[in-house]
């Protein structure tokens, strides 16, 4: 069993741990004691902004590049209102910050205008951005999610699920299913 300190000083008890911790789910696996590097569970934050187009195109679907080594690259996506953005680029970070640079509408637009003429800088605005918890860094080979229960490593009861990134919300049902499937 675990005994577990909230940061309100709450305890608690429980058989089965699941380390669902997205940006910081590393850190709460190395809480264990567990070694991260030598697990394979070191996350690496890539940080992707998107823009958002002043006047969209009509548009009725999604528009991609043929994708590269490195992911999907700046696509176009319909958001429910009817406007377009385009994003996520993609940067690795060691800092959580949110802000969108403007300054990067020109490398927008130039990446976009390869399979969409047309899209000029000053036709974007700056509008949000998320981090993704990468299990590769920059020039490593891509990693898929871990889901993994750690009793091999002397932590019965206890369940990592580390670098789960944007994919993650659309699998997270088969997810759920395979963490019961090893709780059980």
């Amino acid at each position: 069993a675990w005994s577990l300190t909230l940061s309100t000083g709450e305890r608690l008890r429980a058989r089965w741990v699941v380390n669902s911790a997205g940006l910081h789910s590393d850190k709460v696996a190395s809480l264990t004691g567990l070694d991260v590097d030598e697990a394979g569970y070191r996350l690496h934050w890539c940080k992707g902004d998107y823009f958002r187009m002043k006047r969209p195109p009509a548009l009725s679907h999604l528009v991609y590049p043929m994708p590269g080594h490195h992911g999907l690259g700046v696509h176009l996506t319909l958001d429910r209102e009817g406007g377009v953005r385009l994003g996520p680029d993609a940067a690795f970070t060691s800092s959580l910050d949110y802000a969108v640079d403007p300054g990067k509408a020109s490398a927008f637009a130039s990446s976009v205008s390869r399979y969409w003429p047309g899209v000029a800088a000053d036709a974007l605005l700056p509008d949000q951005s998320g981090i993704r918890p990468k299990l590769s860094g920059p020039n490593e080979p891509w990693r898929d999610f871990v889901v993994q229960e750690e009793t091999a490593r002397g932590l019965a009861g206890w369940v990592n699920l580390i670098g789960i990134e944007s994919p993650g919300l659309t699998a997270s049902p088969a997810i759920a299913d395979m963490v019961a499937g090893l709780v059980q």
